[in-house]
């Protein structure tokens, strides 16, 4: 059992590190399911971006198409991930952001139960995460919610204005994208200040790890203000 877990484990470690993503994920999509959420998880802490985005994006379809079939499962799932970004856990929470909100992209019913939760990671009265490394994965998540499912953050835009103004390019970024998405009128003036901000960050846009500047996220965010 164990042999064939690390067998399933360097599989799946194989799959992403490869080139093309797309095939990946199809591959791993024939996979148990209930088999390879473990290995997955492990992966989203790793230094190796490919191997982390992949495991973030392959996560989100697994246990997307595991709540349709086993709804509590994906319950337990989710807990875990939260637990992880306790304090009690003793734990940092790598990653957990990223694949709470690429879960709450994909699946309606756990984007219903689950987007306040990732939404209170944000609130300062709520489970506010201070470390910075952790607020760029936050605020990618809360961008894949976003994308998908902007009725769901539009309520707590407000709460994401402050981060325009972070000390870190990724969260500004990231920020930046999500008042485009959100289409947040009050970020215009801020906005306007970062289309001079030429500091690049790599993110993961659909299924490419992609490096943009924050100035051109910015822009991008004020053509989609109308």
């Amino acid at each position: 059992m164990k042999d064939g877990g690390r067998s399933l484990k360097k599989e799946l470690f194989d799959l992403l590190n490869q080139g093309d993503l797309d095939k990946a994920l199809a591959e791993i999509g024939r996979l148990p399911p209930r088999q390879i959420i473990n290995p997955l998880l492990s992966f989203i802490q790793s230094g190796n971006e490919k191997l982390k985005w992949g495991a973030v994006k392959a996560a989100g379809s697994v246990v997307s198409h595991l709540a349709d079939s086993d709804l509590e499962a994906t319950r337990v799932i989710m807990r875990r991930l939260m637990w992880t970004l306790n304090d009690e856990s003793g734990g940092i929470g790598w990653g957990s952001p990223e694949v709470m909100g690429e879960i709450l992209a994909t699946h309606s019913g756990l984007a219903q139960e689950y987007a306040h939760i990732l939404l209170s990671y944000a609130r300062e009265d709520g489970n506010y995460l201070e470390h910075e490394g952790l607020q760029r994965g936050l605020l990618w998540g809360i961008g894949r919610l976003s994308e998908k499912r902007p009725e769901l953050v539009r309520g707590a835009s407000a709460l994401l204005l402050p981060y325009l103004e972070s000390r870190d390019e990724v969260i500004r970024g990231q920020a930046a994208r999500i008042m485009g998405l959100l289409q947040v009128k009050e970020a215009r003036p801020v906005l306007r200040e970062l289309t001079w901000d030429d500091s690049a960050l790599v993110t993961m846009l659909g299924n490419e790890l992609t490096t943009v500047r924050v100035k051109d996220l910015a822009e991008e965010a004020l053509r989609a203000i109308v």
